[in-house]
């Protein structure tokens, strides 16, 4: 029968890998085989006991510090969805191009990647967030601000990047 912490460290680890949008399957066909579907189960569930080595390998597989993964401690858990970023396309375009410029190319082209062409909204993920920080040279919070005060992003954006 598992322990407690087992079950923990199970948890966390199903956590992250369905955060990332993998089946078991998913993660055995992404690794290459590298992971199998029922090994990666049985840690999940507890059943199999994992050593360090592999945590950390994992780990990095997921592209998660190995404290992610870890019961107790103070490591954010990976179980509370992160607030979405949601640009107002429709305010976007009513913005100058000198300043929503890099803004509005970068949206068109996630538009273009996903397809998606509704015109209203645009959902990005953190990640793009940083990226955006990097083109207008400045941190995630302050280019928030930024989009806040445009009025295309919503003030709950905010929570997106208390983590920063």
């Amino acid at each position: 029968m598992p322990s407690d912490y087992a079950k923990s460290l199970g948890a966390r680890l199903r956590a992250i890998r369905t955060q990332q949008g993998l089946s078991l399957h998913g993660v055995e066909e992404k690794s290459r085989g590298r992971w199998k579907a029922v090994v990666v189960g049985s840690y999940e569930r507890g059943d199999r006991a994992v050593t360090v080595q592999k945590l950390a390998e994992l780990a990095d597989f997921y592209g998660v510090p190995v404290s992610e993964l870890l019961p107790g401690g103070a490591a954010p858990s990976p179980l509370a969805p992160a607030p979405k970023l949601v640009i107002d396309l429709e305010r976007l375009s009513q913005l100058p191009k000198d300043k929503a410029g890099p803004l509005a190319r970068y949206a068109a082209t996630i538009q273009s990647q996903r397809g998606d062409y509704n015109g209203k909204v645009l959902s990005i993920r953190q990640e793009d967030l940083r990226s955006l920080a990097v083109i207008y040279d400045k941190s995630p919070v302050e280019l928030t601000e930024e989009f806040i005060n445009w009025g295309v992003l919503d003030a709950e954006a905010r929570r997106a990047v208390e983590s920063f």
